[in-house]
């Protein structure tokens, strides 16, 4: 399914919420962020794009395939990085129906607070496109770092 065809007017409002989302925010933050959220959800597309503008932005090969066992792994990232993935993490999956104080009040001690809000908007945002990656089946292998010049 092509969402972009076939729900023009969503599609362009999600991408409205993706270029907003990202503003103020370190790009290779967001990135990570993005890859973590994807990894959670199973989103192999929406992996496969952020992964490869993730390389191509300068990140390390390592620092991505560390993501998925950041726990064990915490000393490739620094305490901000650690705080904003815990952070996706809770939101990612609410299990518990919120996210817990302990982990929201640590991304609020490394990030300002507009900042914050900057990083809560690109976690839902990873989250709605992961939503429409898997449901719609959406292949991975194609993409091309800035080919949707998002």
């Amino acid at each position: 399914m092509q969402m972009a065809k076939l729900a023009p007017e969503v599609y362009k409002a999600v991408v409205a919420l993706e270029i907003a989302s990202k503003k103020g925010l370190d790009p290779a933050l967001v990135e990570l962020v993005k890859i973590r959220a994807s990894q959670l959800n199973h989103c192999a597309f929406c992996l496969d794009m952020h992964s490869k503008d993730a390389l191509a932005a300068g990140e390390s090969i390592e620092r991505i395939v560390m993501l998925g066992a950041w726990e064990e792994s915490r000393h490739f990232y620094t305490e901000k990085e650690l705080a904003a993935i815990e952070l996706t993490e809770a939101v990612t999956v609410l299990t518990d129906g919120f996210v817990p104080d302990e982990v929201y009040e640590k991304a609020a001690g490394h990030f300002e607070e507009a900042e914050l809000a900057q990083l809560i908007a690109v976690i839902a945002t990873i989250n709605v496109w992961n939503r429409i990656g898997v449901t719609t089946r959406m292949v991975p292998g194609h993409y091309t770092p800035g080919q949707y010049k998002i």
